[in-house]
């Protein structure tokens, strides 16, 4: 295959997966990430943030100061908040779950 057929290989994959008809082939959750930068896009304050998205303001604080890092469960959190803040929102407050 020339690289112009792999693009547009590539594309039209990306395109499928966009849809939802068919899954990636691998998922890429974040070694590290940047709590302070999501936060600071969103214009929230820590305490904001934290009760925002159902976290301790303390954890959110020692994430931001490398006193610790987010567990893998964390990352794709707040990846997700990141990408989408407003969906977590929705889906925290709706009670029909």
């Amino acid at each position: 295959m020339s690289f112009g057929s792999d693009l547009i290989k590539s594309a039209n994959e990306a395109l499928a997966i966009a849809k939802g008809d068919i899954q990636p082939a691998a998922i890429f959750i974040p070694e590290k990430v940047d709590v302070a930068a999501i936060r600071k896009h969103l214009k929230m304050s820590q305490l904001v943030f934290s009760k925002s998205f159902g976290l301790s303001v303390g954890t959110v604080r020692d994430w931001e100061q490398d006193r610790r890092s987010p567990d893998r469960a964390a990352r794709i959190l707040l990846s997700v908040i990141a990408h989408e803040p407003d969906a977590v929102l929705r889906s925290l407050v709706d009670t029909k779950v």
